[in-house]
């Protein structure tokens, strides 16, 4: 599927949701509309998909499955604002960023460790003095962030991504909050997915004994994180596993937040620009 059909396929869902452009972006010569697909609901739930191109099973999971998440969402009066293939030249061309090579384009923080000194990752319990918003980076990026930082804090937040790296048939999650509220969905996910517990997934970073990673890389899990909201997470399958086995793996955890979004408390932590001290 190319991004006109993709778009296409996101569009036919108008009148189960609002669906919308936040921007355009021009790569190669060619303008590719930013969409945006919205559900009304009390509590929110922000979902993104798409950001690296080699990863389609996030997008082709909201083209084809929307009106059963709808539904779901409905039944709890959860509200979807679902920015559905956030880089669509990279999906064109199933490469990891867009046409012009951009990089990072999952970048969304950077983090003072010492004085002057900024870093887009911390390693595992490194300290930092504050973070900031970053707002540089490529193109369909900048376009987003400004959206997402005037969106009120949501409820909980669900970044659909794959891993391009690993071999075989896995999943596993980027997560924050309580990971007690994550096991019944990595338990689900298991169904259809091997769980990559205990184990290197990317260079140096290691999953827990539940397929658990917990990473502040300046991501946009990170970046709702720090606005304090109370579920966020980066869920990973595998390019090797088969797409209605990502399907299946996706779904069940868009399920699951929204029943997480369903019972969160409101956050209550509103960062824009930066905060003060802490650590990871």
């Amino acid at each position: 599927m190319n991004y006109r059909q993709l778009a296409k396929a996101l569009c036919d869902h108008r009148g189960i949701a609002e669906v919308g452009e936040y921007g355009e972006v021009v790569e190669s010569g060619r303008a590719y509309p930013l969409l945006r697909l919205t559900v009304p609901g009390k509590r929110w739930l922000v979902i993104t998909a798409g950001f690296h191109g080699e990863e389609p099973a996030g997008p082709l999971t909201l083209a084809r499955h929307l009106p059963a998440i709808a539904a779901w969402a409905r039944e709890r009066q959860v509200g979807l604002s679902i920015f559905p293939c956030i880089n669509p030249s990279g999906f064109e061309a199933r490469t990891r960023y867009n046409a012009s090579g951009e990089k990072p384009n999952n970048d969304f923080l950077r983090y003072e460790t010492s004085p002057g000194t900024w870093k887009g990752e911390l390693r595992f319990g490194e300290p930092f003095t504050r973070h900031a918003l970053f707002h540089e980076g490529p193109k369909e990026t900048r376009a987003l962030r400004p959206v997402l930082d005037a969106l009120p804090a949501p409820a909980a937040a669900l970044d659909i991504h794959q891993d391009n790296w690993m071999v075989g048939r896995h999943t596993y999650a980027y997560v924050f909050g309580p990971r007690r509220a994550y096991l019944p969905l990595m338990r689900a996910a298991e169904a259809h997915a091997r769980v990559a517990a205990s184990c290197a997934v990317h260079d140096d970073v290691w999953t827990d004994g539940h397929g658990f990673v917990h990473y502040n890389d300046g991501s946009i899990t990170d970046y709702y994180m720090r606005r304090g909201v109370p579920y966020t997470a980066a869920l990973e399958t595998t390019t090797a596993t088969p797409l209605e086995a990502c399907h299946r793996v996706n779904l069940v955890w868009i399920r699951g937040f929204i029943e997480l979004a369903a019972g969160a408390q409101a956050p209550t932590v509103r960062a824009r620009s930066s905060s003060g001290s802490g650590t990871s």
